[in-house]
């Protein structure tokens, strides 16, 4: 690492009032960071601490532009920006310190940071998208208000950024993204993982790009005014990189960049040279400083620790009541998708729309929004294969109280936008002290029966159920998809991962049912169906989603060739799962049995066969589990029936647990 020159550009401080404005916020930061430190040093604060110190005056260029209705993002490195944007001291220190009297309650601490339009997650690059669908909120609007977002230069290497970029030139979302670049990423120089041209790379997004650097105050002031103003001006996205130093560790850590270096580094630093060279001004805003961060620490360290709360603050399962389930109109799955979303667009203009090809005349690889961007061309939103930024953007969307539903194509492409779903959606409402909600559905298709192979035939929903403040809902054919999907619209308040089994689409809505059963609907807020026969059932059965009619064939067999009574319970919601009804059933059976295509292993039905057993004790005699193969999912048709429940295998599963050896 070559040092930096040690040509010094003049320092502006003389006396004039704007200028010593600008010093003061910046050493009040400084301080605060300083102070920080030395809390920890004493074993005042929990986890870490990543300091802005020799970066201040970035935050504070930038917040001097911004009003108070503008937005502003960062990342772990927070502090400062938080500052410049909101001048809450006593409340940050309180956070990090994690006290009731922090801005987040002492639940987001140094990282998770919101308080008057500001918000900061610990995630690299991935609060990018996010600070975009905020812009993308107001763009819709028109409001005239911007989303600035600060990244470090180490945060390049992460694809969301460039998904980002992509979307925000395409659809003209004012996002400024402001590059802090300090030429180290924790302790490896840029020299050996940051390829190529920084800027080239938001250029050839048709991102404007603006550059300066901490060692001038005239001109990074300038540029940050120039870069903020064309964002506002034209509506459109920019890149403004910053060259700075950082004079700290990454964190609290050792610092291994070389000695000569660092000391290079404080020389050309304004804020010491500022302290140096105007010792009385500078003494006198540290005076003041001081005596109002001691006010704060002493505040933060009276103040009490949160209590413990519950995991979710979901109320606990009420008793519930069956009635007769409402006859479904006569129309394809799809459609009565399809109309749902037509009517509540019509009545709701905060719902947008985005995925993959789901504008006209396509409507999305399944057909479910064909026609609906005919009638809200400005709420239904193509987006290119970039699944984490279509997630990201609605989270932004959801935070500024709109209501997005994006579309994951197939469900097995929701592992490319898991990080937006649950280190960000799922943790912004807790984190950030019960202060914001994410109104967010993402939607997608599942399972198999198509031949469309390992990767497009997968049912993946088991690896985000348990994410605490989500829920997932599962469309099944015995319940009309308008009673969820108006429920939701409803009442949602977290993000909401909604299983549309791909078989389904195409299918009519089931309305006959088996002779000798009623088909019946709980009054949850997420209705569970019931096939209850007129017997006495001898065995429970509880499925989801795609794999109801191999179970209803099986039921139906069971009983017709074995006589074997099977009791059907179809939830919509998996997750938080409500097992009151399931409980009653097989408290009566006394043997129960789950069907899920997805594998087995740690998955929902094993959530259901535990919760039961400990539930009902003895009363529950036997269970088992029926599940797709321990292996991906094939191709040739054959062999991927053989891999799924199918009516058979789950016949053989009724048989074994209604045999009386089984249920001794």
């Amino acid at each position: 690492m070559l040092l930096p020159d040690e040509k010094l550009a003049p320092n502006p401080a003389s006396v004039e009032p704007a200028v010593l404005a600008t010093y003061r916020q910046a050493l009040l930061i400084r301080r605060v960071e300083q102070s920080l430190l030395e809390l920890f040093a004493t074993g005042k604060l929990f986890g870490t601490l990543h300091t802005c110190v020799g970066q201040e005056l970035i935050g504070v260029a930038i917040a001097a532009n911004l009003n108070r209705h503008d937005w502003m993002f960062s990342s772990h490195r927070c502090h400062g920006h938080f500052l410049a944007k909101t001048d809450l001291v006593e409340g940050l220190i309180a956070e990090v310190m994690g006290k009731t009297t922090g801005v987040c309650g002492g639940w987001g601490g140094s990282q998770h940071l919101c308080a008057e339009r500001f918000f900061s997650n610990g995630i690299q690059g991935g609060i990018v998208p996010v600070a975009a669908g905020l812009g993308l909120a107001e763009k819709l609007l028109g409001s005239g208000h911007i989303s600035v977002v600060f990244i470090g230069e180490g945060t390049l290497g992460e694809g969301v950024i460039y998904e980002t970029a992509n979307l925000a030139s395409k659809w003209g979302i004012p996002l400024l993204i402001v590059l802090e670049n300090n030429r180290f990423a924790q302790s490896t120089a840029q020299e050996e993982v940051v390829a190529g041209d920084m800027l080239a790379r938001f250029a050839a997004f048709d991102l404007e790009c603006f550059d300066t650097d901490t060692w001038s105050l005239a001109a990074l002031q300038s540029t940050c005014a120039e870069a903020v103003g064309f964002v506002r001006e034209h509506g459109r996205p920019a890149l403004l990189r910053v060259q700075t130093d950082r004079l700290n560790a990454h964190s609290k850590g050792d610092d291994d960049r070389p000695v000569a270096l660092l000391e290079s580094y404080r020389r050309r630093d304004l804020l010491q040279r500022f302290l140096e060279e105007s010792p009385q001004e500078a003494g006198e805003m540290l005076e003041a400083i001081n005596a109002r961060i001691g006010r704060a620490i002493a505040a933060g360290l009276d103040a009490p620790y949160p209590a413990t709360v519950d995991y979710d603050d979901l109320p606990p399962p009420a008793p519930h009541h069956w009635s007769p389930a409402p006859a479904p109109k006569p129309i394809r799955y799809g459609e009565a998708i399809r109309d749902c979303f037509h009517e509540r667009m019509a009545r709701d203009g905060r719902i947008v729309m985005i995925g993959e090809d789901i504008r006209s005349p396509y409507g999305g690889a399944f057909k479910v929004t064909k026609g609906l961007s005919d009638q809200f061309p400005d709420r239904v939103l193509n987006a290119p294969i970039s699944e984490a930024a279509i997630v990201g953007l609605g989270n932004g969307l959801a935070l500024h109280g709109q209501l997005p539903v994006c579309e994951i194509m197939f469900g097995d492409f929701l592992t490319l936008a898991c990080d937006q779903f649950i280190n960000h959606a799922a943790k912004f409402r807790r984190m950030y002290n019960q202060k914001v909600t994410v109104p967010l559905v993402v939607r997608t298709p599942m399972g198999g029966g198509r031949g469309y192979g390992p990767t497009h035939s997968q049912s993946l929903e088991k690896h985000f159920l348990g994410v605490p403040h989500t829920q997932c809902l599962a469309l099944h054919q015995r319940i009309s998809p308008e009673i969820v999907y108006n429920r939701l619209f409803d009442t949602i308040d977290r993000p909401t991962l909604v299983v549309e089994n791909k078989l389904l689409y195409s299918h009519r809505l089931a309305a006959t049912v088996p002779a000798g059963f009623a088909l019946e609907q709980s009054d949850e807020p997420f209705p569970t169906t019931r096939l209850r026969p007129a017997a006495e059932p001898d065995v429970t059965i509880v499925c989801y989603g795609g794999s109801v009619p191999a179970v209803e064939e099986a039921v139906v067999q069971a009983f017709d060739e074995h006589e074997i009574v099977c009791e059907v319970l179809i939830p919509s919601r998996l997750y938080p799962a409500n097992l009151l009804p399931f409980a009653e059933s097989a408290a009566r059976s006394g043997r129960l049995l789950t069907v899920e295509e997805g594998c087995g292993f740690a998955g929902w039905g094993a959530e259901v066969v535990a919760g039961l057993h400990q539930r009902l004790g003895s009363r529950l005699r036997v269970s088992a589990r029926c599940r797709s193969a321990e292996h991906s999912i094939p191709a040739s048709g054959p062999l991927e029936k053989q891999s799924l429940p199918n009516s058979q295998s789950i016949l053989m599963a009724i048989l074994e647990l209604a045999s009386d050896e089984q249920a001794r």
